[in-house]
């Protein structure tokens, strides 16, 4: 195996860090300090950042996770409650919400999977970015909350969407309207997360599970992606029409030929993205 180039890392935002090494792109919400909760100028940079690696070819998986003890515990309530640009400001009103380059919108509509890391706590705002992503593992110290009926609002960033398809509608219902804290294993027994490992091995796993994905043909896991995107919202038959017309291209790419061409001669393939 070539050797893996240094990892380059940057902080383009002072609450966001941004790590490619190899062809895995580590972003990392770092405000340990008030648990990872999310400003406004943080969105922003994640949304940002979220882009940046959906749009470089040479990162194949994203992993998402948090600095300190906590994932990320919520939009900042410090921020929402009151001052300029703030909720209760009347800054955000239905005349100027636009969602399009928001973090919850960016996840769903990238190509490239990504990869939660849960190191800690993952409450409101932080548990629907959680669910937005591909895969979850999850540190054993780790918690979800979906406590957005405890703080008098609902679940704006996701939730609302994904928990009753991920879980069913009764128990969505019950985390929901209930708020309800769910340990690590619980979170596993839900389905909401693939697999809890020791905290200290969190980034490891993380890491093992992103490079067996960027081993795999990029354009067919990006394509992939895409394809079962659009089977959430559409009928059998035009799905698989769609289907076939992403299958066209890639069966003239050369990674496709790489990779018939290696399972004939018994080998593992080296794909390149073309």
């Amino acid at each position: 195996m070539a050797a893996r180039a240094p990892a380059n890392t940057e902080s383009v935002h002072e609450e966001l860090i941004y790590e490619v090494d190899g062809h895995v792109a580590t972003i990392t919400l770092n405000a340990p300090d008030r648990m990872n909760t999310i400003s406004g100028p943080m969105l922003d940079g994640l949304s940002e950042l979220l882009v940046r690696a959906d749009a470089d070819p040479e990162v194949r998986c994203v992993i998402l996770t948090g600095a300190g003890r906590a994932f990320c515990a919520g939009l900042n309530l410090q921020a929402a409650t009151g001052g300029e640009g703030s909720m209760s400001s009347g800054a955000i009103s239905a005349s100027n919400l636009d969602l399009r380059n928001t973090p919850p919108t960016v996840l769903f509509n990238m190509d490239t999977p990504v990869i939660c890391a849960i190191n800690g706590g993952a409450a409101g705002y932080g548990m629907d970015t959680a669910l937005g992503c591909d895969m979850r593992i999850m540190s054993d110290r780790a918690k979800m909350a979906a406590a957005f009926c405890k703080r008098g609002v609902l679940p704006e960033s996701g939730g609302t969407w994904f928990l009753p398809r991920m879980l069913g509608w009764e128990k969505a219902a019950k985390l929901i309207f209930t708020g309800r804290t769910l340990s690590a294993e619980e979170c596993l027994d839900y389905g909401l997360v693939s697999e809890v490992v020791p905290h200290e091995e969190l980034m490891t796993a993380a890491r093992a599970l992103a490079d067996e994905i960027c081993a795999n043909a990029p354009m067919a896991v990006q394509g992939s992606k895409r394809m079962m995107r659009m089977g959430m919202s559409e009928p059998f038959t035009e799905h698989v029409h769609h289907v076939f017309l992403q299958l066209l291209p890639l069966m003239r790419s050369e990674d496709a030929r790489e990779g018939m061409t290696a399972f004939l001669e018994k080998r593992q393939p080296v794909f390149t993205g073309k």
